[in-house]
């Protein structure tokens, strides 16, 4: 992983926008497209996945999909950062045995994972790890 980053956001029309990072992907952005939280709350759920899997892969754990759902709560007061963010995390296609190994490498993520630690650092974080 590069230790910078650097994206860049041309705006058109007011809130409307894309962001483009320097591998040329394109993201909408605003007012036909994601709003900032959504953004912020995507990044923790990629950053997440993606330290999980190096820990799965590592532990020679394969599974065949994960759906990643997070819901975050802003505080009234301004600025309005998070207060609380849940997220739910559903494995699908692992081997019973391994569940308890999934759950164990899941919690690891959350103590390597650099953008969990960013935004726990300003809400608390629940989550909890499902099987289909």
């Amino acid at each position: 992983m590069r230790s910078k980053v650097h994206v860049k956001v041309k705006f058109t029309e007011g809130f409307t926008g894309t962001g483009i990072t320097d591998f040329d992907y394109k993201v909408k952005i605003g007012s036909d497209g994601a709003a900032p939280y959504d953004l912020l709350l995507m990044s923790l759920v990629s950053c997440l996945h993606a330290t999980f899997l190096d820990i799965l892969n590592k532990k020679r754990i394969d599974f065949t999909a994960a759906d990643i759902e997070v819901w975050g709560e802003k505080r009234e007061q301004v600025p309005t950062t998070l207060k609380l963010c849940e997220i739910k995390v559903g494995i699908k296609g692992v081997d019973l045995s391994h569940r308890s190994s999934v759950e164990k490498s899941f919690e690891l993520a959350t103590k390597y994972c650099s953008v969990y630690k960013t935004v726990s650092s300003v809400a608390e974080i629940v989550w909890e790890v499902s099987f289909d």
